[in-house]
């Protein structure tokens, strides 16, 4: 069989062999590739792969060698991935130049954020061979983004969110814009792939009639070795993966620590992902967002300069090293589908605290493998952390089932043939 699949990036894979820059997102995206390599004699799957490209390569065809020299047709095309809000006719366009050079069994789509999708699926024009693979749900995150900040901060706008058209409110809008994308190219796919109740009940509500295959994500290779030891960790610690727009909840954590440092006062917090407090040059001051500055603010009302570390976007490498170096991974989102970040702090035996949304329930077992607790509750985020620091008894035993609950929702093996078992089930 011979699929096309289209990804929002280009995987690192192609981009080391074009010898352009690459990002790590979406690495379980390389880990599947990987996989499907490896077994491609076997499953006699053709695949062609398709990513936005830069302007240099926005007509992009070539085959490639991967793996054991299997080939690959790659297609780029040209997207603004700035503006992900904005639909552009034209790339229907380019979508049916590849689907004709192409000519593929199954169209496989991974995620729903990017005007791509609706354009692909408008192109190819058949549904029952179309697969959707959900990963956020746009038109949820824009009903949820605010995540209880205040009303004053939601109005205000600074010289940075001017310029680029990007504050707050404008943010939400174009959430609102990518979900009405997404249930347009929804409506047109016969077939939805996802993993969770929350995005089985979600898909079935805007589209009844498509099929829905339950599909687990694997991630990166390198987060299936090692584990997180309460002795080889630095005491009352807590990762953050992600902190810079409200509906990750890095303001939820900065509200629950003063009560966390009254019990543990040498408590320290380390964020991953963009920096939105910088301000040691008049530059940083003129780029911090409304929500950057709320941060900041909070961080200075209740003292916790000393008690954050903002760390920057981080390798895969690094990543791992921060989960295994910390006390506690949390996840305070305002909502979330199947977090990646959570199945990496599992997979390792973190210890974590989740706030019980969307489908973060089906990853995490409340008092099982880790905490839920009421999303936007920050006493009671507070007092799971609280109680992570107090008793090791219940850490131990978290971290354990953790990663075995992870090596099942993540398991390399079964995903792949799970996959496979899809395309099997879409072609007859």
């Amino acid at each position: 069989m011979k699929v096309l699949w289209v990804c929002n990036i280009m995987l690192p894979a192609i981009a080391k062999q074009l010898g352009v820059d690459y990002s790590n997102r979406e690495g379980w995206l390389s880990g599947l590739l990987d996989r499907v390599v490896q077994e491609q004699g076997r499953n006699r799957i053709e695949l062609a792969i398709a990513f936005p490209a830069g302007e240099d390569m926005g007509d992009l065809r070539t085959t490639l060698r991967l793996g054991e020299n299997i080939p690959c047709s790659c297609y780029g095309f040209l997207e603004n991935l700035d503006t992900p809000e904005i639909y552009d006719p034209e790339l229907e366009k380019r979508f049916q130049e590849i689907l004709t050079d192409c000519m593929p069994d199954i169209v496989h789509v991974f995620g729903t954020e990017y005007p791509h999708t609706l354009a692909c699926v408008k192109a190819y024009g058949r549904p029952e061979r179309t697969l959707i693979g959900i990963q956020g749900i746009c038109s949820v995150i824009a009903d949820k983004y605010m995540a209880d900040i205040p009303m004053k901060v939601q109005r205000q706008a600074t010289l940075r969110d001017r310029i680029k058209k990007d504050s707050i409110r404008q943010q939400q809008r174009k959430f609102k814009m990518r979900g009405e994308n997404e249930t347009a190219a929804l409506l047109l796919t016969g077939h939805v792939a996802g993993r969770t109740d929350f995005d089985r009940e979600y898909t079935a509500k805007v589209n009844p009639s498509a099929k829905y295959h339950f599909l687990n994500e694997t991630l990166r290779g390198i987060f299936y070795h090692d584990r997180w030891k309460r002795t080889a960790c630095e005491p009352h610690t807590i990762f953050l993966s992600q902190g810079d727009y409200p509906i990750k909840g890095f303001h939820y954590l900065l509200k629950a620590l003063p009560k966390v440092l009254e019990q543990f006062p040498d408590t320290h917090v380390y964020v991953a992902g963009s920096n939105i407090i910088e301000d040691e040059t008049l530059k940083d001051r003129l780029k911090i967002s409304a929500y950057g500055r709320y941060i900041r603010k909070l961080i200075r009302e209740n003292r916790l300069d000393s008690h954050i570390t903002m760390l920057g976007r981080l390798t895969a490498e690094a990543m791992k090293e921060q989960y295994l170096n910390c006390h506690l991974y949390v996840l305070p989102s305002a909502i979330e589908n199947s977090p990646n970040s959570l199945g990496e702090a599992m997979m390792l035996g973190v210890p974590c605290v989740a706030a019980d949304v969307g489908g973060v329930h089906n990853m995490l077992t409340d008092g099982g493998d880790g905490m839920l607790y009421p999303a936007g509750s920050t006493e009671a985020l507070a007092d799971r952390i609280i109680e992570i620091f107090t008793k090791e008894a219940i850490v131990e035993r978290f971290s354990d089932n953790a990663r075995k609950h992870a090596r099942v929702n993540h398991d390399a093996d079964q995903n792949y043939y799970r996959l496979i078992h899809i395309y099997r089930e879409i072609l007859s």
